[in-house]
């Protein structure tokens, strides 16, 4: 890895858990320098401000759980519904290991700085749309009833996933994440939704 990169990277490391436990506004530059170690020019001259380091970390995270997630391995499931399942698995799992990345991408996302809600909105946008994409093709494979619009039940299926995923985060309570027993009650409930739409509900 090149030296300025490596650099990089461990000054985003280092940063990680102050705007986990302090959140944007109330992080400053010194408290940025001091937790990596080096001076408030050298933090300006890889990232020119507290905003850029900020969604540079914010970057950071996101790739590191993409990495985790392996979206190019969901093909790889025989079974759509299982996949989504697993995924959700995968990043509860990731999240629970690493904690002040959860507070960092919980702060942006629920709380986002005014000055920022724009740009975390585009980013966010962008991770939701890779994961779709990715989806939608594995749902391709999936046998659908005479007459159903596989578009509008594609649109269906996304919307009880991000149902779930904000009962997910609605457990969150800044402090770490709910519990196994509390997680598998979630994620059964997710799955009895899918089964509804994947069987029907009515005789």
């Amino acid at each position: 890895m090149p030296l300025l990169l490596y650099e990089r990277e461990k000054i985003l490391e280092a940063c990680l858990s102050v705007f986990a436990r302090y959140g944007f506004k109330n992080t400053s530059t010194e408290m940025l320098a001091e937790a990596a170690g080096i001076s408030k020019a050298l933090i300006f001259h890889h990232f020119t401000s507290k905003k850029k380091l900020y969604l540079g970390l914010l970057e950071h995270c996101f790739e590191k759980v993409r990495t985790a997630m392996r979206f190019d391995a969901v093909s790889e499931h025989a079974d759509f519904f299982e996949a989504i399942d697993r995924l959700g698995r995968i990043k509860l799992d990731y999240f629970r290991k690493h904690p002040d990345e959860l507070k960092l991408v919980y702060g942006a996302f629920y709380s986002p700085p005014d000055e920022l809600r724009q740009e975390i909105e585009e980013k966010y946008g962008q991770a939701i749309a890779e994961r779709n994409r990715v989806l939608e093709q594995l749902f391709e494979a999936v046998p659908l009833r005479n007459g159903v619009d596989r578009k509008q039940a594609f649109e269906l299926i996304m919307i009880t996933s991000k149902h779930f995923e904000n009962k997910f985060s609605a457990a969150y309570t800044g402090i770490g994440m709910m519990d196994d027993e509390a997680s598998e009650r979630l994620f059964d409930e997710m799955n009895r939704f899918f089964s509804m739409i994947r069987h029907g509900i009515a005789e």
